[in-house]
């Protein structure tokens, strides 16, 4: 695990070795244990290293093949790395180190770009070809491994992180409007669009190339795409047998690994039982737990405290555990430095996951997360359930479209931003966006089943993004790898295979219940009903008490919205009622104090809306756009 960055000035300029020094030392968090720079006239790779697999300098970066025709800077774990070595063996390679870095790039060298097709794990590579003179990028199938890039005027960079970017001399910050856009309609941006101009994220499962003298050679291809189906050509018990088989799999082949490994423990199912199976293998298995203190709290979060159940767990299998217990002024002392972290802007409040992660670092170099379970196997019934019975597939994306405006729906816009920026707000549509998701997913007769794989295809590309960009950044602030078994291939292509019926159990009442009984009765069915991942509540029965797999799906938050209306208030208004405060320069005082003051008031929970807010405000103030 590591951080990456590097330069490629296609017209044949000359990179500056200080400038990729400056790239790499700007991410020098994701990398401590060591550092490498690599230059070749327009090409210079930047390297920082975690050490996690062969700690010897073998494993130094950027790492040249034996021609030297090939060099690759590179960050993730490949955990099948061992069986795809034997297989180079046998066609007569040899290896000086035992890394993962040398198997990605003597795979290069025997299947060129196909390469990816052979790697489970986690990735985000560049390799460079002196032979051809092209740059070819890479990023893992799931995104799990975030990279970013800038390509303009014959400039192109990359870089694990955006900071990284900055440093080079002709790379400015500016507001990208359209993400902003997209930020404040989705609380995420679902295209390849950052908050800052002309950065782009590479898409998860695609591949860049670009070859040197060619400014049109760019391209960026697709590699691999989430493909939900049902098939039910095997039965419930036949899938279940199965799940727990590639479930303990998955999680074996990311325990890999030459220092400790540690896991996130929550009160759910699924950090419940990848714990399980590491703690099987490990004595003493460190475990960590993110609390919060509830004395302000109330409604539905007095429930958002799990510690009691994750120490339940903790004594069933035997770990070493430990707790941190967060209060409301604890997000109001580390905004500043989560922002500088996390700066592509996504997702809901996450600052515990920063407080977790740091928590975790200081006794491991390497987490595992429950992450991508709910996901794949429909852990929120509740979404697809507002989007099932449809006339057509355009009733589907209306529907399932405005479930999705978090923050600001389209209505709200012309109140919400400024009138100089509002113009280019209106030619850049969100919903065109969302509809681009599912490309030609959609056809016209759709069953309600089909539609459920359209929203689990959906929220895999951008909620579980999100997710898992946000998860990179705040883990490896504090140099900590976080690892997601979940999001193992084989499992993955099992999951997706799994029909609805087997993940849902109400789909059949959910569909009499839109047909014939609309309104109120409806809403309440959607907020009350228990359902969801049944058939990996079966599977993993056999890792976790009952009461675990049975019980209501609760994510992983702060009770900000009681929160945001006492303890934190005057620390909200003291930034955002400001009215030197920087968001102001896109977004109108008046909307955003009425939509502010409709929380505190307890008209309407807009907690997701303040951190929003607050999060532009502090990117503003970080990284100070022209």
């Amino acid at each position: 695990m590591c951080g990456i960055a590097g330069i490629f000035n296609v017209k044949g300029e000359a990179v500056s070795v200080n400038t990729v020094q400056r790239m790499t030392d700007s991410i020098k968090h994701r990398g401590p244990d060591s550092e490498g720079i690599w230059t070749d006239s327009n090409v210079g790779f930047g390297h920082r290293r975690l050490a996690i697999i062969d700690l010897s300098p073998h494993g130094h970066q950027p790492m040249q093949n034996d021609s030297g025709e090939l060099i690759i800077t590179y960050n993730g774990e490949v955990y099948n790395f061992m069986n795809l070595r034997i297989e180079l063996e046998a066609l007569g390679y040899k290896f000086h180190s035992n890394t993962d870095t040398e198997v990605i790039l003597k795979s290069y060298e025997l299947w060129g770009k196909e390469c990816v097709h052979k790697f489970n794990g986690m990735f985000a590579f560049a390799i460079w070809n002196k032979k051809t003179k092209e740059l070819f990028i890479a990023r893992d199938r799931y995104g799990i491994k975030p990279l970013y890039y800038y390509y303009k005027n014959g400039l192109f960079a990359f870089a694990s992180e955006i900071k990284a970017l900055l440093k080079h001399p002709e790379i400015n910050v500016k507001v990208c409007i359209p993400a902003l856009n997209e930020y404040f309609s989705f609380q995420n941006v679902f295209s390849e669009l950052t908050l800052f101009e002309n950065i782009k994220i590479l898409p998860a499962a695609s591949a860049l190339s670009i070859r040197s003298d060619d400014v049109n050679s760019f391209s960026v291809e697709q590699y691999w795409d989430y493909n939900f189906t049902n098939d039910h050509t095997i039965s419930e018990e036949e899938y279940i047998e199965e799940l727990e088989r590639l479930f303990e799999q998955a999680v074996n082949r990311q325990l890999i690994s030459d220092v400790e490994i540690g896991s996130y423990l929550s009160g759910g199912m699924d950090s419940g039982s990848v714990t399980s199976i590491a703690a099987k293998n490990f004595r003493n298995l460190k475990t960590f737990t993110c609390g919060f203190d509830l004395s302000s709290a109330s409604g539905l979060e007095l429930g958002f405290d799990e510690r009691l159940k994750a120490e339940f767990l903790s004594n069933i299998y035997k770990t070493e555990h430990y707790e941190i217990v967060l209060k409301a002024g604890d997000m109001e002392r580390v905004m500043s430095e989560l922002i500088w972290h996390l700066e592509d802007l996504r997702i809901g409040q996450s600052y515990p996951n920063f407080y977790v992660a740091r928590l975790a670092s200081k006794f491991v170099k390497v987490i595992l997360s429950g992450s991508g379970g709910d996901e794949l196997f429909a852990g929120y019934p509740w979404r697809y359930y507002r989007a099932v019975v449809n006339d057509d597939s355009e009733h589907y994306i209306e529907k399932y479209y405005r479930y999705w405006q978090r923050l600001i729906p389209d209505s709200y816009k012309p109140r919400f931003f400024s009138p100089e920026i509002y113009p280019e707000i209106l030619s850049y549509q969100c919903k065109d966006v969302f509809r681009g998701v599912l490309k030609n997913k959609l056809k016209k007769e759709i069953t309600p089943e089909e539609y459920v794989n359209h929203s689990l295809y959906f929220e895999a590309k951008t909620f579980l993004h999100g997710i898992l960009v946000v998860e990179d950044k705040l883990s490896m602030a504090h140099s900590l790898e976080t690892r997601v078994p979940f999001l193992d291939n084989d499992l993955v292509d099992f999951a997706m295979k799994v029909p609805v019926t087997h993940k849902l159990k109400n789909l059949e009442e959910v569909i009499r219940i839109n047909e014939n009984v609309p309104g109120p009765k409806t809403e309440r069915f959607f907020e009350q009903n228990s359902d969801g991942k049944n058939i990996l509540r079966k599977s993993l029965a056999k890792y976790v008490p009952e009461s675990y797999t049975s019980g209501l799906k609760q994510g992983f938050s702060a009770p900000d919205a009681s929160w945001f209306k006492g303890e934190s208030n005057d620390y909200i208004k003291d930034i955002l009622f400001d009215k030197r405060a920087r968001i102001y320069d896109y977004i109108q005082p008046e909307m955003a104090k009425d939509l502010m003051n409709e929380h505190f008031s307890g008209k309407t929970n807009r907690r997701l809306l303040i951190w929003s807010l607050l999060c532009f405000e502090w990117w503003n103030k970080i990284f100070d756009p022209a």
